[in-house]
């Protein structure tokens, strides 16, 4: 490393969140990130650790050390192609994965680890400033066809890897543009969206062909797909959401977050007129209202955040799991993702409105007046050999008139994999070879959420790399995309 003694003099300075009660004003990107010399500062963290773990702690195998150094020499170019060597979009990744790799760095056993996630953001967005991220059609064309059905990241990443090994490369989806939760689940606050339209056009501009709009199992059959390309590639993400079938569900004002969410980025789009789109689906707005979230994760975070931004009265969170520790637990050493408590930007604004989270909590049932929802009922439990055990007498009502579902994903259990045939495991997940990556469906492959389940967006994006090689293999008998540089990394 160019300064072996940098993690001794200088301490973790990353970037920053504009105040709470300026952010709430728009959805806007909310982060203020530092100078190129500042940054270039934090990359003289990184050890000459000799293993560094970082690189098993992220699914993609990032070559983490390199790009810091590059950064810290002020080496960007090179930086930006160290970053692309194992990453097809690290300015989504730099801006929405909750960073494994810094959990694993060296220096985080005893110190604050390294900004990794600061200085991946810093070199894409320094190429895409400076103009080098340019589109690179193949040279030449193997006239081999291959359709992708969904435009999520994992399908993303696995057309632009078939399309430099020179394939044809046909991206299904039935949505009115791709990025799948990266366009329409993410909220606009987290990922700007054109900043995933601009690296989309990169990939129209390199060859790619997108059918939009095209739903495969409804509009289009799974068969006519399979007949017409040479492989086909299932990426339709987990879309199946967790439902609460309790008494009272059938109400109006109970909505899942995926009903919500897309909502409100449709409408930072410009798609104001929702309801004309989607004649369909009920308009969800939290304006004046006053909301639960069910769920702690990622997405009820979203739906936090985003409920605060349209005005809502008040917001709270429930959550059945345990309240999770203030440190590493002894059955949490590092390296492993730590498993501690983090409070999310959006859980820092619900407590401007006096809101909080509230852990060991279950919904028993929900109550309304005129076919609305204008209540529930809670008990609190308390975790027993795995399992949550009401407690007695702690019966509470809670007042609300919008609930929103996010407790997860059950899998893609969806017309189209029925229609495919691909044998599926007990969550409903298509089993590949763990060798091959193909369905037990010939020439059908999989790829992301469907394959593994509900995961991370880097994961989406290391699955759709794989796949890619795996099916330019089955394709032409060789191997002309390298497999992913990473030793078996933590499975999170």
């Amino acid at each position: 490393m160019g300064d072996p003694r940098g993690f001794i003099k200088h301490g973790r300075r990353d970037k920053t969140l504009q105040p709470v009660h300026s952010r709430l004003q728009n959805f806007d990107e909310h982060y203020n990130y530092p100078s190129e010399e500042k940054v270039k500062t934090q990359a003289a963290r990184c050890m000459d650790c000799g293993v560094p773990f970082c690189m098993t702690g992220c699914p993609l195998g990032n070559l983490i050390p390199e790009w810091n150094d590059l950064v810290y020499r002020g080496q960007w170019k090179q930086a930006l192609t160290a970053l692309h060597a194992t990453n097809n979009f690290p300015e989504f990744t730099g801006r929405v994965c909750p960073a494994p790799c810094e959990t694993s760095c060296v220096l985080g056993i005893n110190e604050p680890p390294v900004t990794i996630k600061l200085h991946e953001v810093s070199i894409v967005d320094k190429g895409f400033e400076e103009g080098w991220i340019r589109p690179h059609p193949p040279t030449h064309r193997t006239g081999k066809s291959v359709a992708i059905i969904g435009g999520g990241p994992a399908g993303l990443a696995c057309a632009q890897q078939l399309n430099r090994a020179g394939h044809n490369v046909t991206v299904v989806e039935k949505s009115d543009r791709a990025g799948g939760l990266l366009m329409y689940g993410i909220p606009h606050y987290k990922l700007w969206k054109q900043r995933v339209q601009r690296r989309i056009d990169l990939l129209v501009a390199e060859g790619i062909e997108f059918r939009y709009s095209c739903e495969v199992g409804k509009d289009v059959t799974f068969d006519e797909i399979k007949s017409s390309f040479d492989a086909v590639v299932l990426a339709t993400g987990a879309e199946e959401p967790r439902d609460l079938p309790v008494e009272g569900r059938e109400l109006k004002g109970i909505h899942f977050a995926m009903e919500f969410l897309p909502q409100q980025n449709r409408a930072c789009w410009g798609d104001n007129n929702v309801a004309a789109l989607h004649p369909r689906q009920r308009l969800v707005n939290a304006k004046g209202k006053k909301v639960i979230v069910i769920g702690g994760g990622d997405t009820g975070s979203d739906c936090i955040g985003t409920s605060m931004r349209q005005g809502a009265t008040s917001v709270f969170n429930f959550e059945l799991l345990e309240h999770p520790p203030a440190e590493r637990s002894p059955n949490n050493p590092w390296p492993q993702w730590s498993r501690i408590m983090r409070v999310s930007t959006s859980v820092e604004e619900m407590h401007v409105l006096g809101g909080d989270v509230y852990y060991e909590i279950m919904t028993t049932r929900f109550i309304g007046r005129d076919k609305n929802v204008t209540g529930l009922e809670t008990v609190k439990v308390k975790w027993e050999n795995g399992r949550p055990e009401k407690i007695p007498g702690s019966e509470q009502i809670w007042k609300c008139d919008l609930v929103l579902l996010a407790m997860g994903f059950l899998g893609p259990r969806s017309e189209l994999i029925k229609q495919a045939g691909c044998e599926t495991d007990q969550r409903s997940n298509i089993v590949t070879n763990p060798k091959t990556r193909m369905s037990s469906v010939n020439g059908v492959f999989a790829a992301g959420d469907c394959r593994r389940g509900q995961s991370l967006v880097v994961w989406a994006i290391s699955e759709g790399r794989e796949i890619a090689r795996c099916v330019d293999e089955y394709l032409t008998g060789n191997e002309s995309l390298l497999p992913q540089v990473r030793l078996e990394p933590f499975d999170y």
